[in-house]
């Protein structure tokens, strides 16, 4: 038996989108283990650890409250991104691909929130 979050798109989202990072951030320097490094896969793990504990509540409402948190951690795995450009850490082509699947994520979250608001 599957858990639900499996069967999530969003879910499997987040998880691709957390390699994605991972990969990222293996090729910050090493003064950054404990910084940004740290604060982008912390962030990163969250949306999907958020999306998976949210099908585990009882009601829509509560649901969507770590849904809620899901996006902001992907807002701000996006705006680490910037930083990680801004001080050279990542190429603008690593950095657009961060941005693009970030946007992507954040509008399939909200589209997800938006049918939990319906039911």
């Amino acid at each position: 038996m599957a858990f639900r979050f499996e069967t999530l798109e969003i879910w499997q989202m987040a998880k691709e989108y957390a390699a994605r990072v991972y990969a990222v951030t293996a090729k910050f320097p090493r003064h950054e283990d404990y910084g940004l490094k740290s604060q982008l896969n912390r962030a990163v793990n969250s949306i999907a650890l958020n999306i998976a504990e949210g099908t585990a509540k009882n009601s829509n409402k509560a649901f969507d409250y770590h849904l809620e948190i899901a996006l902001g951690s992907t807002f701000e795995v996006v705006a680490g991104a910037f930083l990680a450009k801004d001080r050279a850490y990542i190429a603008e082509v690593e950095h657009s691909v961060l941005y693009e699947d970030g946007q992507r994520l954040a509008k399939s979250i909200n589209a997800f929130r938006n049918t939990l608001l319906i039911s």
